[in-house]
């Protein structure tokens, strides 16, 4: 499938325009903390040239017991007038796991209605592997103004993705491990309870993925879904285990022209915690 400045591009087309005027580079490198790994100590250290850090756990809703929920409007739009990204800038956002967490801020763009956003293919690991270069200074930004337009088309709270497992539509893709779905592994938070969202198909994020971390093309992503009994006719609410690797889902379905989707931001992290809230366990019905 070719680069797409709304979706996905690769390191051949970010090597192209790296020197654009109107493009913004964003390190969204985020890691669970069992990795071992400090995303902000590590893009010091080196990263994409003229790229800005985005910390996915600050730039979210302080309010919230949740981790790293949506921002509200007026924060989101604060963080990034000071990092320099706002109106006519084309944005590509990367991570240091190769495609991991940089999805999640490409949802992000596109729920407060920026479009000129994609992910880098293969991420940093990629990057450098090609020999392409890095550096350890961060960019001096400069004020930029943007224009938030709230889509709320693309995210969906508890109470509406209760309602879809009840209903069965639209379909809930969960985008964990099989054995976390099952309900066979521990959670890596603490408190979550076991299982899955009753009628959630399993879709685990590195089905998605190839070997050196690029995204599938066409036939082969297709297949995925289908692989996983998602009917791509109908929409979908993605769901993991906090609202991250849900969107590597929301950007694959985005790839094949699949627009009917929305992210379930609190995920397990919320819905594992509600003990009001029904859970299956085994394989999907």
């Amino acid at each position: 499938m070719p680069d797409d400045p709304k979706t996905l591009v690769s390191t051949d087309w970010l090597a192209k325009h790296l020197k654009d005027p109107d493009l913004r580079l964003l390190d969204a490198s985020w890691y669970l903390p069992d990795a071992g790994r400090n995303p902000k100590a590590e893009y010091e250290a080196a990263h994409i040239p003229g790229a800005r850090f985005f910390d996915i756990d600050d730039i979210s809703d302080g309010r919230s017991d949740l981790p790293h929920m949506a921002p509200p409007v007026e924060k989101f739009m604060s963080r990034m007038r000071a990092m320099g990204v706002g109106d006519g800038h084309q944005v590509v956002v990367y991570d240091g796991a190769g495609l991991l967490s940089a999805a999640r801020v490409w949802w992000l763009f596109k729920l407060m209605g920026q479009e000129n956003v994609a992910v880098l293919d293969g991420g940093l690991p990629k990057w450098v592997a090609e020999g392409h270069p890095t550096e350890d200074m961060p960019p001096i930004p400069r004020d930029r103004h943007m224009t938030v337009r709230l889509q709320n088309q693309l995210v969906r709270d508890v109470t509406q993705v209760a309602q879809a497992a009840k209903l069965g539509n639209p379909q809930i893709v969960d985008a964990r491990s099989p054995s976390r779905f099952r309900g066979d592994a521990p959670e890596p938070r603490a408190g979550l309870r076991a299982g899955h969202i009753p009628s959630a198909r399993n879709l685990p994020y590195t089905e998605l993925l190839n070997d050196d971390q690029t995204m599938k093309d066409g036939d082969e992503l297709r297949a995925a879904f289908e692989a996983a009994g998602v009917d791509l006719s109908r929409p979908v609410i993605t769901s993991c285990g906090s609202g991250i690797t849900a969107a590597i889902l929301a950007l694959g379905l985005e790839r094949l022209g699949h627009r009917d989707w929305s992210l379930y931001d609190g995920s397990w992290a919320e819905w594992g915690m509600a003990p009001t809230m029904p859970i299956a366990k085994g394989e999907a019905s």
